[in-house]
């Protein structure tokens, strides 16, 4: 989710998340988290629910949840060493402090 702001209130969080916010926390399905007692506060919501969050020059990006464990919980990808196309050993931690897009692509 794209956001200029985490100030949105519980009905706009559920719209782009899926996660229903009820008394006893974030809910789908038959799964629910708790978030704590007083109002909604999305930045919170997000954390409980293991969603990385990115923010940079006034937008955020809130990241898909990983309470199943299927998804990153932070924007900071692992150590990757493959060879290049010389076959010298390329390490993306080389380019840490850089933005960077991975494309991968798999035949199957």
């Amino acid at each position: 989710m794209l956001l200029e702001s985490l100030d949105i209130d519980a009905a706009t969080f559920s719209a782009h998340t899926g996660w229903t916010i009820k008394p006893e926390g974030a809910c789908r399905g038959d799964v629910c988290v708790p978030l704590g007692n007083g109002d909604f506060d999305a930045r919170t919501a997000a954390q409980r629910l293991g969603m990385a969050i990115v923010e940079h020059d006034g937008a955020i990006a809130v990241g898909p949840d990983s309470v199943s464990g299927r998804a990153l919980a932070s924007a900071q990808a692992p150590e990757l060493v493959l060879d290049d196309i010389d076959g010298n050993e390329f390490r993306l931690s080389s380019l840490r402090g850089q933005k960077v897009v991975i494309v991968a692509w798999a035949p199957y």
